[in-house]
């Protein structure tokens, strides 16, 4: 019997095998590192999983470049490796990159936005401090909104791309400042400090969240409940680190209250019935 990534492939079309080992590995690294959207993507429909591994590897494998090489000069050679395998396969890439590229050509990904993110993860080899909201912002444009704008036609929206693009900025705006809020004690041992004031940090988050849940019902109605439940559980992340009092240590949600607060959205989608899709896409 095949297993549930072998079937995702299946019903997404992908039948070249070195595509599909691709794949895999994306998915692998999706599962491994991002719990909390692994989750949430089983509330996709199967053919649409892929594509959203397929981003989650590639961004991973580009952040740990930056954060896992100590040297600045060895980093650099790596991300500009990197971006110029996107353009022209070669032997021994990383194992993820064949999966984005086929993604990104698929979907009519604009490549500017995974040149924004490079340049972002460019950043954090040379800046480690950001001390406002207009320089945060300069990072995140590529690092946190860039990604929100890459996933939009793979999720479908049945509105104009203008009308949609604003409220997938803000919930990876939101995603990545309740990294940071969470992540202020690892980020400072790596010499890094995103946001001077978490709590502040953690007002604007929240106020990103309920701007971006209005744009949930613009998405194809097969996407809406996997993007409100990632929504939801890293809502609780800040819920978490605020209970605590903005430890300086790492505050997660544990695996069971992440299940519990799918649960009920699971039930929902097996006893209603879920909309046709739209084929509007950026």
């Amino acid at each position: 019997m095949r297993d549930r990534g072998e079937r995702e492939l299946d019903a997404a079309g992908i039948g070249d095998p070195a595509l599909r080992a691709s794949y895999a590995a994306a998915r692998a690294s999706a599962a491994r590192h991002g719990r909390t959207y692994y989750l949430a993507t089983l509330l996709l429909p199967a053919h649409k999983r892929p594509a959203v591994h397929a981003l989650y590897g590639f961004a991973r494998h580009a952040d740990d470049l930056v954060d896992d090489q100590p040297e600045v000069t060895r980093a650099e050679r790596d991300l500009a490796d990197l971006e110029r395998a996107l353009a022209r396969p070669r032997p021994g890439e990383p194992a993820v990159l064949q999966a984005f590229r086929h993604t990104t050509e698929r979907h009519g990904i604009d490549p500017q936005l995974t040149r924004q993110f490079l340049a972002s993860m460019r950043m954090d080899l040379t800046v480690t401090r950001y001390d406002t909201d207009a320089e945060l912002d300069a990072y995140m444009a590529g690092s946190a909104a860039a990604i929100g704008l890459q996933l939009l036609p793979v999720l479908g929206h049945d509105r104009p791309y203008e009308v949609v693009a604003p409220y997938a900025r803000d919930l990876g705006l939101a995603f990545q400042l309740t990294n940071f809020v969470r992540d202020v004690a690892e980020d400072a041992a790596r010499g890094r400090t995103y946001v001077p004031e978490p709590r502040a940090a953690a007002r604007r988050a929240r106020a990103l969240y309920r701007n971006a849940e209005q744009g949930v019902r613009l998405l194809d109605a097969d996407s809406r409940d996997c993007v409100q439940l990632a929504l939801t559980l890293y809502e609780r992340i800040l819920d978490a680190v605020e209970a605590a009092g903005f430890p300086d240590r790492r505050v997660s949600v544990g695996r069971a209250e992440r299940l519990a607060r799918a649960a009920p959205v699971v039930l929902r989608r097996a006893v209603l019935p879920t909309r046709p899709t739209s084929t509007a896409s950026a």
